[in-house]
C-alpha cells in the first residue's frame, strides 16, 4: 500500500475540492499499485504539526460543487523557522508517505519546490489561485470563478449607480497582476480599468469621467486592481516614479513570503474621494474583497481542477516528481518546477502579468 498526501495552501479558490476528488478518485481506481490518500489539516501546517485525515472516494464524491476547501488552508511559510522544515520532513517520514501533492499558489508551490529539491520529499505541485498569476501555466483554476463573482457583483452595484447618477471606484483582487479587474472590467463595461501592469495617474481616470458625462452617461463604472498603480492620490502609491521606470515603495509591509499587504478598500476609497475632488460628481468606493473567493466553483474550474487532480494523480503513479501541472493551451501536462518557482525566497518573485496586447484591447473603449 502506497500513501499520498494532499494538502491546499495559501488563499482559497473555487476548484479546490474538484482537484483533491480526482486525485484520490484517480488513486483508488489505480489497478497497478494500491494508494491510501492522506489529507493534511490547513495547509503545511498540518505537515508541520501532522494533522490528518482519511480521504476516500466516499468521502469527495459529492464536493465537487463546494467551493473552498474541506482540507482547510493558512499562508504558513515552513522557510521562516528551520525547525518547521525539520517537523515537516520528520513527519512525511514518520507517514512513510510515497508523494505529496501540494495545491497551492506561487508561495505553496514554492515550499513544495524547496522540499523536493533540498530534502528528497516527492512532490507534486498544482497551482491555484484566482490571481492567475503563476508562471507556466494559461490558467489557474479559482480565477474563473473570481471573474464570474465579481463581474455579477458590478452588474448589481451599476443599478444604484445608475439611479444615484454616481461614479462607482469598485477594487477588485490582483496584488502583483491585474487579470482579474482587466477582464471583470472588460466583462462588465467598465469605463475605466487600472492594473499593477500599466501605471496610470488619477488625471487620467477623471478625464474619463469627464468623457462620460460628455458622451451623455448619468454614471461611470472605475475597476481598479488592489495593487493597482496610481499616481497622484493618497495614501501615496505602492509603485514610485524612479528615472525612466517604476519600483515598489521601500514603505510598505510584508508578509511571511515577502508579499504586499494591502488594505482592503485602500485604493478604491482613495481614487473615489479624488475623482469627486477633481470632477464634482459624486463618487464612491467599494471593496470586493474576498467576494471573490466565494461561492460554488464555476463549471469551467470545476473541469480544470478536475483536470488538474487526474494529471497530478498520474504524475504519482508515473514518479514524475518535483513537477507541476499547466495548462498549455488546451492541454493539461506536468512540467518541472525548476524555472517556474524562484530558487531562493531572497531573490524577485517570478509572476505571470497581463499582456500589453489585452490592456491595449481594453482601452479601445475607454481610451
Amino acid at each position: 500500500m502506497k500513501k499520498v498526501g494532499i494538502l491546499t495552501g495559501g488563499g482559497d479558490a473555487p476548484g479546490l475540492n474538484a482537484v483533491i476528488r480526482a486525485v484520490v478518485i484517480r488513486l483508488a481506481v489505480e489497478k497497478q499499485q494500491d494508494f491510501q490518500c492522506i489529507g493534511f489539516i490547513d495547509g503545511w501546517a498540518g505537515l508541520r504539526d501532522n494533522k490528518t485525515i482519511k480521504l476516500e472516494p466516499g468521502k469527495v464524491d459529492s464536493i465537487l460543487h463546494e467551493g473552498g476547501t474541506i482540507l482547510g488552508t493558512s499562508r504558513t511559510n515552513l522557510y521562516k523557522k528551520p525547525d518547521d522544515v525539520k517537523k515537516a520532513v520528520q513527519n512525511y517520514h514518520q507517514l512513510e508517505l510515497d508523494g505529496l501533492v501540494a495545491i497551492g499558489g506561487d508561495d505553496t508551490l514554492e515550499i513544495a519546490y524547496y522540499l523536493h529539491r533540498d530534502e528528497g520529499i516527492k512532490a507534486v505541485g498544482v497551482p491555484k489561485t484566482i490571481d492567475n498569476d503563476v508562471m507556466g501555466t494559461d490558467f489557474t483554476f479559482g480565477f474563473w470563478s473570481a471573474v464570474e463573482q465579481a463581474t455579477q457583483a458590478i452588474d448589481d452595484l451599476r443599478v444604484t449607480t445608475m439611479s444615484h447618477r454616481r461614479v462607482m471606484v469598485i477594487e477588485c483582487m490582483g496584488r502583483h497582476a491585474g487579470w482579474i479587474t482587466a477582464y471583470t472590467g472588460l466583462a462588465s463595461g467598465a469605463d475605466f480599468i487600472a492594473v499593477p501592469e500599466r501605471p496610470v495617474h488619477i488625471n487620467d481616470i477623471a478625464r474619463e469621467v469627464r468623457h462620460c458625462r460628455e458622451l451623455g452617461k448619468a454614471h461611470a463604472i472605475v475597476v481598479v486592481a488592489e495593487g493597482a498603480s496610481i499616481g497622484g492620490i493618497e495614501p501615496k502609491p505602492r509603485v514610485v516614479k524612479e528615472g525612466e521606470g517604476w519600483k515598489l515603495s521601500d514603505k510598505i509591509e510584508r508578509d511571511s513570503f515577502g508579499n504586499v499587504v494591502l488594505k482592503p478598500g485602500e485604493i478604491a476609497e482613495a481614487v473615489a474621494s479624488e475623482i469627486e475632488k477633481l470632477t464634482g460628481m459624486e463618487t464612491r468606493g467599494i471593496a470586493l474583497g474576498h467576494l471573490q473567493r466565494g461561492g460554488a466553483p464555476s463549471a469551467y474550474d470545476r473541469i480544470l481542477g478536475t483536470r488538474y487532480g487526474l494529471q497530478a494523480a498520474e504524475a504519482v503513479v508515473h514518479g514524475h516528481f518535483g513537477h507541476m501541472v499547466v495548462l498549455q493551451g488546451l492541454r493539461v501536462e506536468t512540467v518541472p518546477m525548476k524555472g517556474m518557482i524562484r530558487e531562493q525566497q531572497s531573490e524577485a518573485k517570478r509572476y505571470k502579468y497581463l499582456p500589453d496586447s489585452f490592456l491595449d484591447m481594453a482601452e479601445v473603449f475607454y481610451g
